[in-house]
């Protein structure tokens, strides 16, 4: 005898297919590789050490998306009287103040693992990272030429203003004064941290010409990185060392 499918038995297999094919389609695009066919599937613990205030962070595809207000959380000059940030600094020439300035928000986007088999690239005038306080880094040039010149406009944590947007061109002392803090990421994806290095508690003496090496991290659970540090060699007139000056390593 053949066997018939009543109407609703019919309708309710096509519906557990429907269902079950959704279920698998929605595993496999949360399931994002970089180009070494590793998973993606989480942000760096690193990231936990930025402002949650001023900056919003998160995945997209094998790339990291970061937007922030560029308004650090620290004390500066550059907060305008008045506000509860604002830190007196009368020997620092100072330019118009943050809350002044219309374009701090800043948004990069950054590969996931950076690429270490490219070619080593230059810096370039503006943001060049950000800063675990939300605000930009730039390199150690101003204005198309040594920072020298802007020496007596930065802060007490190696910052001014120009063009527009806040930005550190020293060592951040606010968060990173002589230590193995996280700075920030750079626009190669590639984290920068302070003039000592975490797995050694000392100095660095294997950086490569961009102030990088590989070893472990605060934030690698025992697994080795490559990652930048402060280079640990005074700047001129500045009586500071420079955040980063390039080239980028992680192209």
């Amino acid at each position: 005898m053949k066997k018939t499918v009543k109407p609703l038995a019919l309708l309710l297999a096509f519906l557990a297919l429907g269902i079950s094919c959704s279920s698998d389609d929605s595993s496999t695009t949360d399931d994002v590789t970089d180009d070494t066919g590793e998973v993606i599937g989480e942000l760096h613990a690193a990231f936990s050490a930025f402002n949650t205030e001023a900056t919003t962070i998160y995945l997209d595809g094998s790339s990291v998306v970061i937007e922030t207000t560029g308004l650090p959380d620290h004390e500066t000059v550059y907060w305008g009287s008045g506000h509860e940030l604002y830190r007196d600094e009368p020997t620092v020439e100072s330019t118009p103040s943050i809350m002044s300035s219309n374009n701090n928000a800043t948004t990069i986007i950054v590969d996931a693992t950076p690429d270490l088999d490219g070619n080593a690239i230059a810096t370039n005038f503006d943001t060049i990272g950000i800063a675990v306080s939300g605000a930009s880094i730039f390199n150690d040039q101003e204005g198309g030429g040594a920072l020298d010149a802007a020496a007596a406009s930065l802060d007490w944590t190696g910052a001014h203003i120009g063009p527009g947007v806040y930005h550190y061109h020293l060592e951040p002392k606010a968060f990173s004064d002589d230590d193995d803090n996280l700075v920030g990421i750079l626009l190669d994806g590639v984290f920068l941290y302070g003039r000592k290095c975490n797995s050694t508690g000392t100095y660095p003496v294997d950086l490569d010409a961009s102030g990088g090496h590989t070893s472990t991290t605060q934030y690698t659970d025992g697994e080795e990185e490559y990652h930048y540090h402060i280079i640990n060699e005074l700047y001129s007139t500045t009586g500071s060392y420079i955040a980063f000056a390039g080239p980028y390593q992680g192209y």
